[in-house]
C-alpha cells in the first residue's frame, strides 16, 4: 500500500531486514505498509517523534469520525435540496434563465427536473428526496450544509481537497490530521481506517496519506470481508516463537538508530511492527459479525438481494464495531454497482437509484443503532461526495459537475439535529446564503473533535502548515 523510504545510509540495513521478515514469514512486512498508530489517546508530553502533543484544545463533543464519503458527487437537487422552480422551467434552455459557467465536458443540454419527489420528514420537517427513504427516517438527526463550494470541478483534485484540503497531491488527509493532533483510544487497531467497499477515490491511495505527518498516521486500507487486512494470521507455531523474531527485528532497527539517528520511516516502521503483533487478536474479532443479532444484521442489509447494500451493509457494521474498540477515524469507500459511482453524466435515474439503493439502509441503521447504542452523541457521522451536479443536463438525461453549491450533511457527535445551513439559487446551482468553503467543512469538524484547526499545525517547508490551510471558519449555526 504506502511504502516507508529509508535515508540512503540505512539502504542496507533495512534490505536485510526486508529480507529477514521474508523468510520469517510472520506476515510483518505486508502489515508495515499500512498506517498504524500506537499513541494513547490526549497524550500531551509530545515526546514521541512528530506527535502534535496538543490534545483537545477545548471541550470534545465527538470522539470519533465516520466518513460515508460519497463518490463521484451526489447531486444536491436530487438529493436534499429541493428545487420547485426546476419542474417549472423544464426543458428551457438554462442560458434563458441564469449565467451558465464553463463545466466539464462543456455539453452543456436543458434544464433537467429532478425524478424524485421531496417530502418532509420528522419534527423538523426536513426535506429528503424518495431516493433515500430510509435515511429520510433519520431526518430529524441531520444537519444539511446546502451551501458548500469548491474549488474544483474534476474528481482528482475535487477529491484530494476534500480529503486533505488542499487540491495538491501529497498533503495530509484528514483522519491523519485527527489522529496527528489526538492520537488513538485504541492500542491494538489502527487511528485512521479505510473500509474500502471496492471504488479507490480517483486520486488514489493519496486521498488517504499523511503526507509531511510523520507515515505512522496514514490510512489503514481494510476490506469489509473476511480477515479484513492479508496476513494476519502468523504462520510461526507459536505466539512466543513470532515475538522473538520480533525482538530481533528491533535489535537491528535500533542498531541501525544508533548509525543515522531517528527518522520517521524507521520510527514508523517500529510502530508498525508492533501493532501489527497486537492487531493479529484484535482484527479477526472486531471483522467477526458472528455475535450480532439477527435483527441487527437485518436492519443493517446483510441479508438483502442486492449485493452493493450488503457489501455497505458489512462496512457500516464495521464501522460501529471499530468505534466500540476505540479507532478515532473511520472512512468508508462506495462500492460496485454495475454502473458508474455517483457520477451520472448520462443515465441519472438508473445511476443515482442503484448508487442510494447501496447505501441508503446501511447509513439509516448505522445511524438508529449509534443512537440505541447511546453512541450517536460521541459520534460524527459525515456525508459528503467531493462536488455536487448541474440543474441543467449534459446531455439528455445526465448532470455536470458543479462545485458552486451543494449539499453535505454531518449527524452526532455535538451537531444541531434537524437543521439546515445555508442555500443554493431558486435552481439549485450556486451557494447564495451563507456560502460554505470546504475549509469551513473542515473546522467544523475538528472543532467537535474538540481541536482548533488554526492552532493544530506541523512545521514544513518553513511554515506552519495545517488542514485548513489560511483558510476555514468553524460553521457554530450546526453546532448543538
Amino acid at each position: 500500500m504506502f511504502q516507508h523510504y529509508p535515508c540512503q545510509r540505512y539502504r542496507s540495513q533495512s534490505l536485510s531486514r526486508r529480507a529477514m521478515l521474508q523468510q520469517c514469514s510472520s506476515g510483518f512486512a505486508a502489515l508495515a505498509l499500512s498506517a498504524l498508530s500506537l499513541e494513547r489517546s490526549f497524550a500531551t508530553d509530545g515526546s514521541e517523534l512528530g506527535r502534535a502533543g496538543h490534545g483537545p484544545h477545548h471541550a470534545v463533543r465527538a470522539k470519533n469520525v465516520i466518513f460515508l464519503y460519497m463518490d463521484g458527487g451526489p447531486s444536491q437537487i436530487d438529493t436534499f435540496d429541493p428545487k420547485p422552480l426546476l419542474d417549472k422551467y423544464n426543458g428551457r434552455d438554462p442560458g434563458e434563465l441564469f449565467t451558465v459557467e464553463p463545466t466539464q465536458f462543456n455539453n452543456n443540454g436543458k434544464v433537467l427536473a429532478s425524478p424524485w419527489k421531496f417530502k418532509q420528514y420528522g419534527e423538523s420537517g426536513l426535506p429528503v428526496s424518495s431516493l433515500f427513504p430510509h435515511i429520510a427516517s433519520c431526518a430529524d438527526d441531520l444537519a444539511v450544509i446546502r451551501s458548500l463550494t469548491s474549488e474544483f470541478p474534476e474528481h482528482t483534485f475535487a477529491n484530494y481537497f476534500l480529503h486533505t484540503g488542499s487540491g495538491l497531491q501529497g498533503r495530509p488527509s484528514m483522519g491523519a490530521w485527527i489522529n496527528y493532533g489526538l492520537g488513538s483510544e485504541c492500542q491494538n487497531l489502527p487511528g485512521f481506517v479505510v473500509l474500502n467497499g471496492g471504488l479507490i477515490p480517483p486520486g488514489g491511495l493519496d486521498c488517504f496519506g499523511s503526507g509531511f505527518l510523520p507515515a505512522s498516521y496514514q490510512g489503514s486500507v481494510f476490506k469489509p470481508a473476511g480477515t479484513g487486512v492479508a496476513n494476519i494470521e502468523r504462520n510461526e507455531a507459536s505466539a512466543e516463537s513470532q515475538r522473538a523474531k520480533l525482538d530481533v527485528v528491533q535489535q537491528l532497527d535500533r542498531l541501525a538508530e544508533k548509525q543515522v539517528g531517528k527518522h520517521d520511516a524507521l520510527e514508523s516502521a517500529i510502530r508498525n511492527y508492533e501493532l501489527a503483533f497486537s492487531m493479529q487478536m484484535a482484527v479477526p474479532e472486531v471483522m467477526s459479525l458472528e455475535h450480532e443479532t439477527q435483527a441487527t444484521k437485518t436492519m443493517y442489509g446483510l441479508d438483502s438481494e442486492y449485493e452493493p447494500t450488503r457489501i455497505y451493509a458489512a462496512q457500516c457494521l464495521i464501522a460501529r464495531r471499530m468505534i466500540e474498540k476505540g479507532v478515532r477515524f473511520i472512512e468508508l469507500t462506495c462500492p460496485r454497482v454495475g454502473g458508474d459511482r455517483w457520477d451520472q453524466h448520462a443515465n441519472l435515474k438508473e445511476g443515482h437509484e442503484n448508487n442510494a439503493r447501496a447505501v441508503d439502509q446501511p447509513i439509516a441503521a448505522l445511524l438508529k443503532d449509534l443512537k440505541q447504542r447511546d453512541m450517536l452523541k460521541d459520534t460524527l457521522v459525515v456525508w459528503a461526495g467531493e462536488f455536487g451536479r448541474t440543474p441543467f443536463a449534459q446531455g439528455s438525461d445526465g448532470r455536470d459537475h458543479n462545485q458552486f453549491g451543494f449539499s453535505v450533511w454531518l449527524a452526532g457527535g455535538g451537531v444541531k439535529p434537524g437543521t439546515v445551513y445555508g442555500a443554493t439559487d431558486d435552481f439549485g446551482y450556486k451557494a447564495v446564503v451563507d456560502r460554505a468553503e470546504m475549509h469551513d467543512l473542515h473546522a467544523t469538524i475538528l472543532h467537535l473533535m474538540g481541536v482548533d484547526h488554526t492552532r493544530s499545525t506541523f512545521r514544513f517547508g518553513g511554515r506552519d502548515m495545517r488542514l485548513t490551510d489560511v483558510k476555514g471558519h468553524v460553521i457554530h449555526d450546526i453546532i448543538g
